[in-house]
């Protein structure tokens, strides 16, 4: 079981906004996917209903039952998804939230045994300079080696354009496709990693096609392929393919701006360049 404190608990919930026995805006089937996603669980087996059927109550009782790690873990993923969610829907948040997500994520770094490092900021990203950005480096086939230097020379003139969602768009494909190919270069160590998209009925591994931008960007962060500063401003670019659909997107509520378009193409030439190494 994990050691959360109650003063802990009650910071979680907070910014978990549990009350009336929800977790943020997750629907029945999204948090069971995101929770399964997160620890290989089921939050809606019987064990994590002792108190209770809803979400929040089911929650708690994870808290209780489950070891640090595995409660630290997808403490993290949470408070990602909350702060993805804020600015997907470009929702400012003020000084008291900002300090209370960051005094959660201490606690989810001290459950899973991680010690807090200094937050790099989205303008620190954006800042930092990417060397030895070189397809050929990654050692992919030539023909899609080739296909993926003309989308980069796309994303430029779409950024350049100020094009954000072409360039989120073009940014999110050619990673994608990138991973999928330094996946089937490394299909064992892909496909055992712990964090490989399972199929919740035989557990057995998805197959490549099945996965998704974010199921590539976790494994490769596993097998230390790619660094967390990838995984940390990946939020734009992992559902890029929803975007797509006009409805999608108004039912996201996504509109991206110049800024969000530099980051996305930031993660880009983060991976090339983790990747080539």
């Amino acid at each position: 079981m994990s050691n959360l404190s109650n003063i802990e608990k009650m910071k979680l919930e907070k910014i978990l906004e549990t009350d009336g026995g929800y977790v943020l805006d997750f629907t029945n089937q999204k948090f069971g996917d995101f929770v399964y996603n997160a620890t290989q669980k089921d939050i809606f087996s019987d064990k994590y209903a002792l108190n209770g059927t809803s979400k929040a109550k089911r929650l708690r009782v994870f808290w209780d039952k489950e070891p640090n790690e595995v409660v630290g873990n997808l403490t993290k993923d949470l408070l990602e998804y909350w702060k993805t969610q804020k600015l997907l829907k470009q929702q400012s948040t003020n000084q008291h939230e900002n300090s209370l997500y960051l005094s959660c994520v201490e606690i989810a770094n001290r459950l899973s045994g991680k010690p807090q490092a200094k937050q790099m900021t989205e303008d620190d990203f954006i800042r930092t300079e990417f060397k030895n950005i070189s397809l050929s480096r990654i050692n992919l086939d030539a023909t899609v080696t080739s296909t993926l230097e003309q989308r980069l020379s796309e994303i430029d003139k779409c950024l350049n354009a100020k094009a954000p969602l072409a360039t989120i768009f073009l940014c999110g494909s050619t990673l994608e496709g990138i991973l999928l190919g330094v996946a089937s270069g490394k299909y064992k160590e892909f496909n055992t990693a712990n964090a490989s998209p399972k199929d919740k009925i035989t557990r057995q591994t998805l197959p490549f096609q099945k996965w998704t931008l974010a199921n590539f960007i976790d494994v490769s962060c596993e097998l230390k392929l790619l660094g967390d500063d990838v995984r940390k401003f990946s939020h734009a670019l992992r559902d890029f393919r929803n975007y797509i659909h006009p409805y999608q997107q108004l039912a996201s509520k996504f509109d991206p701006d110049q800024h969000t378009a530099e980051i996305c193409l930031k993660v880009l030439q983060a991976a090339i360049s983790q990747l080539s190494k």
